[in-house]
């Protein structure tokens, strides 16, 4: 039990790393395009509420199960960069919502273990969309960026409508989002919800995996305590004691929501705050990790499983919602079933 645990360990650090992702030589003006998602389509979502996938699933021996069916409230959620790798077909900068393979390891990956810490709290519907490659984060050409972000965004907002004009219906909504994913469902909170009619429709937004400013938005503010509606939740997370490159050294504007404590405060959380987590080959692991809020990031000792003094992984993001699991889907339950007695 030892070993599997020190092994599930070392594969999920090797998950969070930052491994060298591959180098497009193409310029985006020289690249094709690929077709746009048709959203009445099925096949043009990797989660929907009315069909058996991925984020359907639980952890073996959590005790959780999907809520889906009588959930009250709808999560939309937005899933993170998965092309990291030398793309298979022509499409390099913006995937194809119809390349099986990349489609097969956004389900077997994010779908698993980032959107199903919502399916107690809603019904869960996940476009696929034309995302952009990793190389559009990394690129010194800022107009490639911004053009292979636009086309993902694109999808994704032709995504939202289909669901705003055929699945709603006036319900609740949790907006969540990782990494890329978050970089579109922040602009998805500002153009339909920021000030906006749709705002009494939130229940809260999880945004995370990108430094995201206390004040990106007007009229939502962040999370500030377990039970506030109509917020957001934010963090990054790091080792704990370490600074990225990017990090100024010192106290930042940037919104840190401890996920153990949902506060803003700087307070060390210990694991024993941490009911459970998920590990790699979706395994729940009972207090997984710690976390502590500092200067605009969350840090976290390395996980508590057996062997854990071998990773020396410093940079946490792709298992920002692997950590603290549990806490997110208690919470998210917790905010809906919040925002309802408020009406």
């Amino acid at each position: 039990m030892r070993a599997i645990a020190f092994v599930s360990l070392l594969l999920l650090s090797a998950c969070a790393s930052n491994q060298t992702p591959y180098v497009l030589n193409t310029r985006w003006k020289d690249a094709p395009v690929p077709a746009a998602a048709d959203y009445a389509d099925p096949a043009s979502w990797s989660a929907l509420p009315n069909r058996f996938d991925a984020a359907d699933l639980v952890p073996k021996k959590s005790g959780f199960s999907d809520g889906q069916s009588n959930a009250k409230a709808d999560v939309f959620f937005i899933h993170p960069t998965i092309l990291t790798y030398k793309p298979e077909n022509e499409y390099v900068w913006n995937a194809s919502v119809t390349d099986a393979a990349l489609n097969v390891r956004v389900d077997s990956s994010t779908i698993l273990n980032q959107a199903t810490a919502f399916n107690a709290a809603g019904r869960i519907f996940a476009p696929r969309y034309r995302q952009a490659h990793y190389q559009a984060f990394v690129t010194e050409f800022k107009e490639d960026k911004a053009a292979a972000l636009e086309v993902a965004y694109s999808d994704v907002k032709r995504a939202f409508d289909y669901y705003l004009a055929h699945h709603n219906n006036g319900r609740p909504i949790i907006i969540a989002g990782h990494s890329q994913g978050t970089v579109h469902a922040t602009r998805l909170l500002k153009e339909y919800f920021d000030g906006k009619e749709l705002g009494k429709q939130l229940v809260a937004a999880y945004i995370i995996g990108i430094a995201t400013p206390k004040n990106t938005f007007t009229n939502i503010p962040v999370c500030a305590n377990p039970s506030q509606t109509g917020c957001f939740v934010a963090y990054t997370t790091f080792l704990q004691g370490y600074l990225p490159p990017w990090h100024p050294g010192t106290v930042t504007d940037l919104a840190s929501v401890n996920p153990l404590t949902w506060s803003l405060d700087e307070n060390f959380a210990s694991k024993e705050k941490n009911p459970g987590g998920v590990s790699y080959g979706f395994k729940y692991v009972k207090q997984f990790a710690d976390a502590q809020n500092h200067q605009g990031l969350l840090w976290t000792n390395t996980p508590y499983v057996p062997g854990r003094s071998f990773v020396k992984l410093k940079n946490w993001h792709k298992a920002d919602i692997n950590l603290f699991y549990q806490n997110i889907r208690e919470n998210a339950v917790h905010r809906v079933e919040t925002f309802l007695s408020q009406k």
